[in-house]
């Protein structure tokens, strides 16, 4: 087998498992995976216009309202006056969704911690500059 087709198969495999995972991090919560997706992007961020939030999603600002009406309904976030442009609007988290987010930050890297344990510096090194550089041909 190529090496081209065992990376296919490895990062197939990997998604399946890593979105497993989400599913079962999220399930016995009051909230759906795309609303915990959409409340670590702006935990990374802070704040963001709907636009941008929208394409870090890879979806349309049209399905982003709905998601962001039931955050602001859940009091996770909100919206607020762009501090550079005060006629646009950004969205960042409130305090609940600031913890939401620690939280589930905290079980990424716990999880994180947990596969690469028997992963050399050497080869973590190696796979962060592959990870980035399959990341930035997004």
């Amino acid at each position: 087998m190529k090496n081209i087709e065992k990376l296919n198969r490895s990062l197939t495999e990997f998604y399946d498992k890593m979105s497993s995972w989400e599913q079962s991090v999220v399930k016995d919560t009051p909230y759906s995976l795309a609303q915990i997706h959409t409340i670590e992007v702006l935990g990374h961020h802070q704040a963001l216009r709907m636009k941008d939030l929208a394409e870090k999603l890879a979806i349309t600002t049209g399905t982003l309202t709905v998601q962001i009406e039931r955050l602001v309904a859940a009091e996770l976030v909100e919206r607020v006056a762009d501090p550079q442009d005060r006629r646009a609007i950004v969205v960042v988290l409130t305090e609940q969704g600031k913890a939401i987010y620690q939280q589930h930050n905290q079980l990424h890297l716990d999880l994180v911690k947990e596969l690469s344990k028997h992963i050399e510096p050497e080869q973590m090194a190696v796979l962060l500059d592959s990870l980035d550089k399959i990341n930035n041909e997004f």
